[in-house]
């Protein structure tokens, strides 16, 4: 794991030194990735192989994320009401196996596995969930003894879809209780939502699947207001099963990129699309405002001027109304490196939608849509982020009471073997039960003989890990590190971080 570790270090040294690398990389940035599951078929047909196949290339995956810069992974695990996880209350993906409700040919659990690689990697990792999905296509067959077959009133059907009713408390209770199944059994930084909440209109179509429990539930209010009451009560629901089971791991939403438009609401962008609102009637805005979610990822999937949804403008409007949370930009790759900016003469869009995220105040980083695009450079983007836009490491924003601090590392020295010249230290001792302020990672910073130490210096770190010991050198460099500090902080659940243990050699 060392010599991994050393690999990505070298890695990102390297292009620390390159021509065009930007200093001004900044030290605290989200830059996540979305991998989906749902229309992948490289997971079931690498699964149907061997287990290994599907577990290389899974550490394939984190290992180009990486090597991009990114220090976190939003993973599907719940792509239509199922589990890529091992789960007693939903079926396995087809989507991992070829048929719901198979398991996989060996006992392994692919959510754990990735999550314990994201981790070893310095990375964090956040368990997507769609919460209402139940089918994605009007092909699939659900076993006669699903709960839409049991109890069909719970449920509603169109364009081919079928979902969950949001207007039931049951169904409510069901995704929520899903969601502390895997906050309590798996060491998740957050849980994601993904912008699915009513179904999005569809040409020619208008949806009333909901007449009858509009009909039972709905006391007189007006239907739209309804339908939103209903998606509140979720997400209200959801932040409070998180928070009581482990008050750190965080909860995000990454809804539609248009709240409302200004056609319809003064306080809307200057936009004509497809709005959160009115449309899936999720009201993003009063979320955040009401502190039931600790981040969102708006899809910015458009070019910064394209007429009905500008980018450019949107990334600005979503910056002033973030209501107290954190703001990551959805950012579209295909779009973005498909087409030219005339602003600064670039043949793409990256560079003006990177120094754009990092403008504005509330906007704290970046997620790459989606993360194959990424790991597969698509027209240079991984070369781009690796080698300027993401070339030094960054720690996930903190969050949480900005006071509290974990405790600081002790005991660093240096060790030496055949293998290496290592940086080591002592943990922070834990109490019996999981805190916020545990210390969970590690971040190395070095500085050359008379270099200023400042450990807000984005390109003086060199390591971010979970480990307690650091590989910085080859066993014949000793004389070429004498003089060099290094540093060590220690960083809780909650990304704040310790004061600074040094040593120098």
């Amino acid at each position: 794991m060392i010599r991994k570790i050393l690999a990505g270090v070298l890695l990102v040294a390297s292009a620390m030194f390159s021509p065009g690398t930007s200093l001004a990389n900044p030290k605290r940035e989200f830059r996540g990735a979305w991998l989906h599951v749902i229309g992948q078929s490289q997971y079931m047909n690498l699964q149907q192989k061997s287990t290994k196949a599907v577990k290389d290339y899974i550490i394939g995956q984190l290992d180009k994320l990486q090597s991009a810069g990114c220090n976190a992974v939003i993973f599907q695990v719940r792509p239509t009401a199922d589990a890529v996880y091992k789960s007693e209350l939903e079926p396995w993906s087809y989507w991992l196996t070829g048929k719901r409700g198979k398991a996989p040919q060996t006992d392994w659990d692919p959510m754990q596995f990735t999550l314990e690689e994201a981790h070893k990697r310095g990375m964090e990792f956040h368990a997507w969930l769609n919460p209402y999905r139940v089918t994605s296509t009007a092909k699939e067959v659900l076993p006669i003894n699903h709960v839409s077959n049991k109890e069909p009133h719970r449920f509603v059907r169109f364009n081919g879809q079928i979902l969950f009713d949001p207007a039931y408390q049951e169904n409510r209770d069901a995704i929520c209780e899903v969601v502390d199944d895997i906050v309590s059994r798996y060491d998740v930084d957050a849980i994601h939502i993904d912008d699915y909440f009513y179904p999005y209109p569809a040409s020619g179509m208008k949806f009333d699947g909901d007449n009858a429990s509009y009909a039972k539930f709905g006391k007189g209010m007006l239907r739209n207001d309804w339908r939103r009451h209903n998606v509140d009560l979720l997400i209200e629901q959801l932040h409070k099963t998180i928070k009581t089971r482990k008050p750190w791991v965080r909860f995000g939403v990454s809804p539609f990129g248009i709240w409302r438009n200004k056609s319809s609401d003064p306080r809307g962008s200057n936009s004509s699309g497809l709005q959160n609102y009115d449309d899936l009637y999720a009201d993003v805005l009063l979320w955040a405002k009401n502190g039931w979610i600790d981040y969102m990822a708006p899809q910015l999937y458009w070019t910064l001027d394209m007429k009905a949804a500008p980018s450019r403008h949107l990334a600005k409007w979503w910056n002033d109304n973030a209501n107290g949370v954190d703001i990551y930009i959805g950012q579209d790759i295909q779009r973005t490196m498909n087409t030219p900016d005339p602003g600064n003469k670039d043949k793409n869009e990256l560079d003006t939608k990177v120094k754009l995220s990092r403008q504005l105040p509330n906007v704290k980083g970046n997620v790459w849509w989606h993360g194959y695009w990424l790991t597969g450079n698509y027209k240079g983007v991984a070369d781009s982020l690796t080698n300027k836009y993401q070339s030094t490491l960054a720690l996930a924003p903190a969050y949480g009471n900005l006071s509290k601090h974990p405790q600081q590392v002790s005991d660093l020295r240096k060790l030496s073997d055949d293998k290496g010249i290592f940086i080591s230290w002592k943990a922070p001792e834990k109490g019996v039960k999981h805190s916020e302020t545990d210390a969970v990672k590690y971040v190395v910073y070095e500085f050359l003989p008379g270099e200023d130490i400042d450990i807000e210096d984005s390109a003086a770190i060199i390591a971010v890990t979970p480990m307690t010991k650091v590989l910085v050198g080859d066993s014949s460099s000793a004389h070429e590190l004498k003089g060099h500090t290094f540093v060590v902080t220690s960083l809780d659940r909650m990304n704040r971080e310790s004061q600074p243990a040094r040593i120098e050699l």
